[in-house]
């Protein structure tokens, strides 16, 4: 049976090899996917700055089960808890905090940012002096050799740095340098005492150093039973968390993704590597007819079929490996350049992924092994080899309970998304009925082009005379044929269509309700940690400023009796904020926006049984339990339900502590000249950039959107693939034909009407796919777009569609016509005998 099935792969290479490409490609991409899964699933990081530490301890990031979006900072009292701990030779308190180092009153790091610390945790790294000595009071630092370098600073020189958003002027003692194998950020060390008062009096992290002789195993262990549940002890390549406050947060968003690309991925898959499977049996009904004639069992039939898959399988699995590890590795870049996820996390693609695409690919094939090849072993020989020539029937009952199974997933996703409110989760269900559907009329292709076909009847003979009769002939004779080529079509229309729609009309709600939320035409942004208090009163001094309000953004935490409820915070000023940000106010006052309180929108207080004097029990984004008064309700935005706060509330529980941007309204009339008096101010702030709120808008749509390139690269992946499954199909079915077209060279019809009755049929299965593949398509857009901007049809330019469209048929043509002009250069009594 071996030798058998050997030979038969070695006398139909162009089949086996279509059918090897899908599963090659298939299993490249369950495994690209399950490694970004995998990644998100353990987020590990390796440390930079923490190198030096076997062990660190650093405040619990999460509340409740859910990842806190800011650093939570522990007590100091620790250090002292952790040093008595068994098997600790040193522990080291450790803050970071934004510090920039200027030259000529701008900062010498450029982009990049630089942070301060307490000298004492230099040895976490290592730092070691190279020049000078250590900061022995206040108003001395070291720098590393970096910074000491663009600031042409020295041991005895003094230096401006930026810190809690005031420049203040340092002696340099001593310059460090690095001697970890990671270039950490950009470093300023102060005395211990003075970064822990800048700090706000609280650390980041403790470094461990075990003692000499005692495992890092055992002093982990220790720890924990010393700080109990105040902190969190992590060890390996999880220490690097330590260093990347904010960074879990993006773990459900990456497992997510994967899920939801991975499931509709595995699905395509699947269905590719089953419609190319069973399309090179169907060629093949002849030669089963054949064996079955000669004496084979059915058995035998099985076994050298399932034989075949094994080898074809085994192989394109153990060569995808590799390349499904580069698709993941892609996959993370991706999502690294666009801000989803830190590009200190590690990237993982263990054994579990490769055993799922493995095991996804093997399935898949005997799968379609088992329906496609059993009625080929079933049927008596006299009635196979009929049925060879007459063509291969298509229905069966387990063919239809799938389709409609798939089709009333689709429809029931479909209906769910329209039943839901506006969050980042629609896609999840939005995205996926397009592929259901797509699979389910798939399965029913050969009945729906048959009918479709004879529905076209009439237009295509008026229109194309001879090459039509016999394209429609051909069409009706051979539908399974021309379904085999449909399917893949419409999958590739269906998702590609869904998908990028979604997407635009996402793009296009969030900037318009962004840009008509901000009221401000300018803002300053900070590169060095954020404002000082006093900038803003600054800029509302300048003239032509009609207003000005602090901005800061975060995500905290309702609290709620069902669990805790996220919610995405905004901290503001009260004296601008009317001016500033459209929030038409129905209750209360936002100018009573100061201290602890909050305000919200109309919707969210009777979500939440709340009104004006109310208090509200939430957490903010570090953890810290507040129960803000609530001031003021505002109209319901569902693009921006945002609770909004005093800034100064809300800025000092965030990563730099102070306020990031400053939003500016100028006043009628003012002119270009506020805009150059705030130009002028920004230069006496060091690190100050001005620009106009469009960038303001534009950045949140970047926030909001920052999964738009890794979403698109996965789909483009994903099309990819169905491309590939198309041109595979195609051409495996144009090669089949060469000797019907060599018959109808012999007969008459030269090579130029042999084309024309191709091109014929490739406009017929154009049609249809483009018909089916639109439909599957609605099932994504309709509810999506309804949700979204209660519209039927979604924003974007029709140029999207015809593109696909455009494309898919260009892949008919060429996929066809190319392959069969190749063929017909041969003489047509050669293409004949070869048959």
């Amino acid at each position: 049976m071996w030798r058998l099935a050997l030979r038969t792969l070695k006398f139909r290479r162009t089949s086996f090899v279509a059918t090897f490409l899908a599963m090659f490609l298939g299993a490249a991409i369950v495994i690209g996917c399950g490694g970004l899964m995998e990644t998100g699933v353990r987020m590990a990081a390796d440390p930079q700055r923490l190198q030096g530490a076997p062990v660190v301890v650093t405040g619990e990031q999460t509340y409740d089960s859910t990842a806190l979006t800011e650093r939570h900072r522990i007590d100091p009292g620790l250090v002292g808890k952790v040093a008595r701990a068994d098997g600790v030779r040193t522990a080291v308190g450790d803050v970071s905090l934004p510090a920039t180092v200027l030259k000529d009153g701008k900062p010498v790091t450029g982009e990049s940012a630089s942070y301060g610390h307490g000298w004492a945790s230099a040895r976490l790294t290592p730092y070691t002096l190279a020049v000078g000595g250590s900061p022995a009071a206040g108003g001395e630092v070291v720098l590393d050799s970096g910074l000491a370098d663009r600031a042409d600073a020295r041991p005895g020189s003094s230096v401006d740095i930026v810190v809690q958003g005031t420049t203040r002027r340092f002696r340099v003692s001593g310059i460090a340098e690095h001697r970890g194998d990671r270039n950490p950020d950009a470093a300023v060390f102060f005395t211990d005492d003075e970064a822990r008062t800048l700090a706000g009096g609280r650390i980041d992290s403790i470094g461990v150093l075990p003692a000499a002789g005692k495992s890092v195993t055992t002093v982990a262990d220790a720890v924990r039973s010393a700080v109990g549940d105040h902190a969190e002890v992590l060890t390996g390549e999880q220490r690097g968390l330590a260093e990347l406050p904010g960074t879990l947060p993006s773990k459900r968003t990456v497992v997510i993704l994967a899920a939801v690309f991975g499931s509709s991925v595995v699905l395509i898959v699947m269905f590719g590597v089953a419609s190319t499977l069973g399309l090179s049996l169907q060629q093949r009904a002849r030669e089963m007819a054949l064996l079955r004639a000669v004496g084979s069992t059915p058995q035998q039939l099985r076994r050298m079929i399932l034989t075949e898959t094994a080898v074809l399988s085994v192989g394109s699995v153990l060569l995808a490996l590799l390349p499904g590890w580069a698709i993941g590795r892609m996959l993370y870049g991706v999502l690294t350049s666009s801000g989803v996820v830190s590009p200190e996390i590690v990237y993982h693609c263990g054994w579990i992924p490769m055993a799922v695409g493995a095991i996804v690919t093997v399935l898949a094939a005997a799968g379609a092994t088992r329906f496609a090849g059993r009625r080929a072993a079933r049927t008596e020989p006299v009635a196979a080899l009929a049925e060879a020539t007459a063509g291969t029937s298509w229905f069966s009952v387990t063919r239809l309970l799938l389709a409609l199974f798939f089709l009333a997933n689709g429809i029931g996703l479909a209906i769910a998304t329209t039943t839901m409110e506006d969050s980042p989760t629609l896609a999840s269900t939005a995205g996926p009925a397009s592929v259901l559907f797509c699979i389910g009329l798939a399965l029913l292709a050969p009945g729906i082009t048959k009918a479709m076909v004879a529905l076209l009847r009439l237009p295509v003979r008026a229109l194309s005379g001879l090459s039509g009769h016999l394209a429609l002939r051909n069409a009706a004779t051979a539908n399974v044929r021309m379904a085999g080529a449909v399917a893949p079509i419409v999958l590739l229309i269906g998702i590609a269509t869904g998908t990028l729609y979604m997407q635009s009309t996402e793009d296009h709600v969030s900037k318009r309700s962004y840009d008509q939320n901000i009221l401000a035409q300018y803002v300053l942004d900070s590169t060095t940690g954020g404002f000082a208090p006093g900038v803003v009163d600054r800029v509302r001094t300048t003239p032509g400023v009609a207003a000005a309000s602090e901005f800061v953004t975060s995500r905290g935490f309702v609290d709620r009796p069902d669990g805790p409820a996220d919610a995405d915070l905004r901290g503001v000023s009260a004296d601008g904020v009317r001016q500033s940000l459209d929030l038409p106010v129905v209750a209360g006052s936002l100018t009573g926006l100061r201290g602890d309180t909050v305000a919200l929108s109309d919707k969210k207080a009777r979500e939440y049984g709340l009104k004006v004097g109310d208090r509200l029990p939430m957490h903010l984004g570090d953890g810290t339990a507040v129960r803000p008064t609530v001031v003021a309700l505002y109209a319901d935005n569902p693009k921006q339900e945002y609770l909004t706060l005093p800034a100064a509330t809300l800025a000092p529980h965030t990563g730099d502590g102070l306020p990031p941007q400053i939003l500016v309204r100028a006043a009628p009339g003012s002119g270009t000249e506020v805009h150059d008096r705030l130009a002028a101010l920004a230069a006496r702030v060091p690190g100050t950039e001005l620009d106009d709120s469009s960038s303001l808008a534009g950045r949140n749509n970047q926030i909001q959107q920052i999964l738009v390139s890794a979403n698109y690269t996965i789909v483009a992946m994903i099309v990819g693939y169905a491309a590939i499954t198309v041109v595979n199909t195609l051409v495996a079915v144009t090669r089949k034909r060469r000797a019907e077209f060599g018959l109808q060279r012999l007969t008459g019809a030269t090579r130029a009407q042999v084309l024309r009755m191709l091109t014929v049929e490739g406009v017929l299965i154009g049609v249809i796919a483009t018909v089916l593949g639109t439909i599957a398509s609605a099932t994504t857009i309709v509810p999506y777009s309804l949700v979204k901007s209660d519209s039927y049809l979604p924003s974007g330019s029709i140029g999207i569609y015809l593109a696909i469209v455009g494309g898919s048929l260009l892949l008919v043509f060429g996929a066809t016509l190319l392959p069969s002009w190749r063929g017909m250069r041969s003489p047509a009594v050669d293409t004949v005998k070869a048959a």
